[in-house]
């Protein structure tokens, strides 16, 4: 059988040059202060990037392509990665370190404020076109619409961190950790077995893989994985292993929206806002956060490593060429559905990522409960996006 050789459009080699460079400067700055571990999270945010974007792996496609076409490709993908994360993290959990330091995993309440952001959050994916990886990498990427997105997920999860005292007074079950409760090995199995089960129930229900998980006919080679695509189980395995070293590197798992939440609350800190004001930003360490940069607030060094990870890989797959005329309806749909995507997350004790990928991967069942209702709020949501002249 022939191999299909892939015609590779031209880099953008000033774009890559900038964004490499601004990468490369801040990369020094944590060098030359010693700061190995910020150095290392600023890596690991660009590998992330530049993943997210040549598999093109996003949460929010896959369950729009499950939903709407019975695809079961994303989705699939999602499940090895999970189950990749999950078996590497035990290691680490079991023991509660990793090289000497303290580590933990992400472990939330169960309770009506996980429920209802998981839900908006969902909504909220449909509506904007992506979810906070998704939005990280395509804006970093050149997505014009997703700048839009981003500004707003911001502003929706800042207001959310004002109402959290709210949410956090009404009745929970308390946080449910399979791993304390059975044993990392046993709590492993566990939630294999319920991704093989839901995996063959979706296959019952006519989901097929109707997109290779690894394309056979392209080579991978040295330029393909400079310029992509890449296959979606490379992507799955990737971002398995590289939160896995977020782990290692931060003590606790990937998280994406907190850095959302702080650049909304340093804005809103320039224009007057008191963090005083708030129960929420009156807390001792929140506030130690907002003083300090966005180049050293570990969250926030990761998102910016993403965008520019992901700018990088785009400009070096040629593909940067922002288009910023959308139509109201596109523009409303991510004003809207970018604040509903950082209110819900913040409810939500995170996004797809915080507390779904390193929800389960952590094996707490607030993970799983997050996605079963963030499905719900996305099968609503396919249904609206017509309405908002999307595809």
């Amino acid at each position: 059988m022939s191999i299909a050789i892939p015609a590779y459009p031209l880099p953008q080699k000033p774009l890559a040059l900038v964004l490499g460079t601004i990468f490369v400067a801040i990369a020094a700055l944590h060098f030359f202060d010693g700061e190995l571990r910020r150095l290392a999270l600023l890596a690991i945010g660009g590998g992330l990037g530049v993943a997210l974007y040549h598999a093109a792996f996003g949460f929010t496609a896959a369950y729009r392509n499950l939903i709407r076409d019975r695809d079961l490709s994303g989705v699939a993908a999602q499940a090895v990665m999970l189950a990749v994360a999950m078996i590497l993290f035990a290691t680490v959990l079991s023991g509660g370190q990793a090289f000497g330091f303290k580590a933990g995993g992400a472990v939330a309440p169960l309770n009506i404020s996980l429920v209802t952001g998981a839900f908006i959050f969902g909504l909220g994916m449909q509506i904007a076109g992506g979810c906070a990886s998704g939005t990280l990498f395509t804006a970093g990427g050149g997505n014009a619409r997703m700048m839009v997105v981003l500004v707003f997920f911001c502003a929706g999860s800042f207001w959310g961190s004002l109402d959290m005292p709210f949410w956090r007074a009404l009745p929970s079950l308390g946080a449910v950790s399979l791993g304390r409760a059975f044993g990392y090995p046993l709590a492993v199995i566990m939630q294999i077995g319920a991704l093989a089960t839901i995996l063959g129930l979706l296959w019952l229900w006519g989901a097929r893989l109707k997109k290779p998980l690894w394309d056979r006919t392209h080579p991978l080679n040295g330029r393909r994985l400079l310029q992509g695509p890449w296959p979606l189980l490379l992507g799955a395995l990737a971002l398995a292993v590289l939160a896995y070293a977020t782990l290692l590197a931060k003590g606790y798992p990937w998280g994406v929206t907190w850095g959302f939440t702080l650049w909304g609350a340093k804005v809103a800190e320039l224009l007057g806002w008191d963090p005083n004001s708030s129960a929420f930003w009156a807390v001792g360490w929140r506030q130690g956060a907002l003083r300090e940069g966005v180049l050293v607030e570990p969250t926030s060094l990761m998102n910016i490593g993403i965008i520019l990870g992901a700018g990088i890989a785009a400009s070096l797959a040629g593909k940067v060429a922002p288009k910023l005329a959308m139509g109201w309806r596109p523009f409303l749909a991510a004003v809207i559905g970018g604040v509903m995507l950082g209110y819900g997350a913040r409810l939500a004790y995170g996004c797809n990522i915080g507390a779904f990928f390193s929800g389960i991967a952590s094996t707490s069942l607030h993970g799983w409960v997050w996605i079963a209702v963030a499905i719900v709020g996305n099968i609503i949501g396919v249904r609206l996006r017509p309405f908002f002249r999307l595809g």
